[in-house]
This record gives C-alpha cells, structure tokens and sequence, in this order.
C-alpha cells in the first residue's frame, strides 16, 4: 500500500513556474516648449520695425520731419490735467484716468486711447502766435512769411506771398538763377572767343615765321561753326599728312600737328577730332576701306595731340567720316579732299 501511494505521488505532473513578462514603458521627457520662438520672433519684428523708422528718419527731409515732430507735440487743449487724476487730490481724491471729465480735449471720450490728435488752432496758423513749446515754430513761419512776403492780413496788396510788381519771391529766385546762369553762359562764350582768336594768331604767327612751315600756311584753315573752332588740315597735290594708304604721319605733317597741339594744350575746351578722306576705293576692298582709314587717321592724331600735351580727359569724340563731308563736292576725287579737322568746342558743351 505503502509503495502503491508512492508510486501515484511520482505520478503527479510538475506544473512549470510562470514566465512573468513585465514591460517597461519609457517615461517621455517633458516638453521643451516654443516660448523662445516667440520671443525670438517679436525681438526681430522690433529690430525690423527699429531700423525700418531709422531709415524713414534718414530719408526724410529736415522740413518734413520738424511737420511730423509738430503734428505729435501736445498742445495745451490735449493735456490730461494729470494734477486731477490717479489720486493726486489726497488719497482716494483724485478721479479715474477713464474718466470722460479728465479728457478736456473731447467731453464725449471714454479713453486715453481715443484722444484725437492735436491740431493748430484756426487764426494761429503762419502767425507764430501760440503756446510756449510751439515759439519755435511760430518764429520759423514768420521767417518764411518774410522770405515769401507775408500772408498775415496786415501786408495789403502783398498778402499770398507776393510783392508789389505781382511776382511772388519764389519766382523772384528763379529769375535770378536763370540771369547768373545766363550771365554764365555769356562769360564763358565772351572767354572762347577770345581764346579762340588768341590761338587763330598764334598759329598763323608760327607758320609764318617758320621757313619749314610756311610753305603749308594755305593748308590750314580756321572756321568758327556751331561747335566752335575747327581747324581743318588740308592736303594737295604735292603735300600729304599721311603716306598713300596708310594712317603713318609724315614729318612734315607731324611738325605741323605739333604747333598746333602746342595752342591747343593751354586751353580748357574739349576736342573733337575727324578723319576724312577722297572717294577713291582701295584695290582691296575686302580688307581696307575708306571708313576705316579715315577713323585710323583721326585716332593717330589724337596720339600726337595727346602726347603734346592734350589730356585725354578733354577728347570729346574720335570719328572717321571717309568721303561723306568732302572739301569739294563738286568732285570728291579731289586730294584736298583728305583733312584732319581738329575741332575746339564751347566751354559747356
């Protein structure tokens, strides 16, 4: 019996022990929060507004901004009598700052917020009459009533800023700055001509006197036209300022450009220079022309004058005008044809 029992306690199945899962859930961090964002955000609608109202500032004309300056200046008709308000009477004395009383500039008002801004009062405009803060203003319009020749009711027929003759002082200064510059102009033509009269002498004077030279006095010619004074170097038949074909200076020639370089240097005016040629084609026209010869040679004398002295600052124009503007149009064929016109403009052109 004993081993009977025995044998049915062995036969009892062993139930295994649970597996117990136990999961773990992550504890989240707290929220790092966008506050800094939109502190961030205001700080640079602030810089922007700031350097937006610097710039305005900075753009504004002086008479502009004293206007804006004016037009925020409290005047005594808008001032909250603060001595009435927040308690200032004694304790609990004083009256609310809402209170439509303590707003003298409109009785209907509920607000601060709501006060109208102020304005000039009528029959104190331009007068310089007003309270103590608007002096400055009020000298500033007499000066300008003075400048323009009043508009106080006092001056008669020279009230609206006008004088006796009708004309009012603004037009008065443009007249003056159209007769200075008139005056000017004058001055400045009276001056060219004189200088152009001076060189025209000179320049006959030295071809003159000089035995290489003289032989090419009918070679030049000065003619006043509307740019100024044009000199115009001529060839002929037994004399060229430059080689057949070619933009090469002969000595002669060279000899001569540099009288005139040597007149022309002294003066202020600006300088033109035109090539100009015959009209006989090149054997090649494929590869040289007559417009391009001509600008060639205008550039080369632009060289020498330049050399000589003619700053490169008073060169107005270069030009190559091959045979459209001939000496001779009756036959523009004709050596005289090629020239070297050397042009002295007015001062101011």
């Amino acid at each position: 019996m004993a081993e009977a029992k025995k044998g049915k306690k062995s036969e009892t199945p062993v139930l295994p022990a649970p597996i117990i899962i136990k999961k773990v859930q992550p504890e989240e961090g707290g929220g790092h929060g966008g506050a800094w964002k939109i502190a961030l955000a205001d700080m640079m609608t602030a810089m922007m507004a700031f350097f937006l109202l610097m710039w305005l500032l900075g753009a504004t004309a002086e008479s502009k901004r004293k206007s804006v300056a004016d037009y925020f200046k409290p005047t005594p008709k808008s001032l909250v009598q603060m001595g009435q308000l927040a308690g200032s009477n004694g304790v609990l004395g004083g009256r609310s700052i809402m209170d439509p009383e303590g707003l003298p500039s409109a009785a209907s008002q509920t607000s601060i917020l709501d006060l109208e801004p102020p304005k000039v009062p009528e029959g104190e405009e331009g007068q310089g009459k007003g309270s103590q803060n608007d002096d400055k203003q009020g000298k500033g319009s007499q000066n300008e009533d003075k400048a323009g020749k009043g508009n106080s009711d006092d001056k008669g027929d020279k009230s609206g800023g006008k004088g006796a003759d009708g004309s009012d002082g603004q037009g008065k200064g443009s007249s003056s700055g159209e007769q200075s510059e008139a005056a000017k102009a004058k001055s400045a033509a009276e001056q060219d001509q004189k200088n152009f009269d001076s060189i025209e002498q000179d320049l006959r004077q030295k071809l003159q006197d000089s035995k290489s030279l003289a032989a090419l006095q009918g070679q030049v010619q000065f003619i006043r036209d509307k740019d100024g004074l044009r000199i115009e170097v001529i060839d002929k038949a037994d004399f060229s300022m430059f080689g057949l074909g070619t933009s090469k200076l002969l000595p002669r020639a060279q000899a001569l450009l540099d009288e005139i370089a040597k007149s022309v240097a002294a003066m202020p005016n600006k300088v033109k220079v035109r090539g100009h040629t015959d009209s006989v084609p090149f054997a090649n026209p494929e590869q040289k022309n007559n417009w391009l010869l001509s600008a060639e040679r205008a550039d080369q004398t632009r060289q020498l004058l330049e050399k000589r002295g003619v700053s490169t600052e008073r060169f107005a124009s270069i030009e190559g005008l091959s045979d459209i503007e001939p000496f001779i149009p009756a036959d523009k064929s004709d050596p005289r044809n090629r020239r070297i016109s050397i042009t002295l403009k007015y001062q101011g052109q």
